[in-house]
């Protein structure tokens, strides 16, 4: 089972990724003492509603992707997170459109998984080969005041050349940790 959000969030952009999506938005919202929000947005290949109700199926999986695979956990597994931790699941697609999948996490319920390393997953995500855009938009809401950034994978690209590179890697974490340090 995933131990961490960052590994449901990491499914999620993978699915995105090879679903065709060129354009995929993060939205990862902290509530301080509360809840942890995520939405991942694409405009992938969608699915319809017959396939939507598969996905929740451990035993289902598409075939096309992972040609060897027989099952298909990542979905059902973050929805048996979310129920066990009180927390909220939707996904919402259409054929030819894209998908989108929120969830939510209750900081206060002790099934609630760790955040894990969540910028890892995105930058990850971001070095899937592809010509696709990642808008990530991370927030923090603590006593109702709101902190937030958005980073875009070609700006990372622009600013520190091929992600695939050990100390462009290296760069985009230390990024991502010193804009997280102004949202605390």
């Amino acid at each position: 089972m995933h131990a961490q959000i960052a590994d449901f969030l990491a499914d999620c952009l993978q699915n995105s990724v090879e679903a065709g999506a060129g354009y995929i938005i993060i939205n990862y919202t902290v509530k301080t003492g509360d809840a942890i929000e995520v939405a991942i947005i694409d405009n992938g290949k969608g699915m319809s509603d017959e396939i939507l109700k598969k996905i929740q199926d451990p035993f289902y999986t598409d075939g096309t992707k992972h040609v060897k695979r027989k099952v298909g956990l990542g979905i059902p597994f973050l929805m048996q997170a979310v129920n066990l931790s009180g927390g909220t699941f939707s996904v919402e697609s259409e054929v030819g459109k894209g998908t989108t999948f929120r969830f939510s996490f209750d900081l206060n319920n002790i099934d609630t998984p760790p955040q894990g390393d969540v910028n890892g997953a995105v930058i990850q995500a971001m070095m899937y080969d592809g010509e696709y855009e990642l808008e990530y938009n991370k927030a923090v809401v603590n006593q109702g005041e709101e902190k937030s950034y958005t980073v875009k994978r070609t700006e990372l690209i622009d600013a520190l050349g091929c992600l695939s590179d050990p100390s462009a890697i290296k760069m985009a974490k230390v990024f991502l940790s010193s804009q997280d340090e102004d949202l605390f």
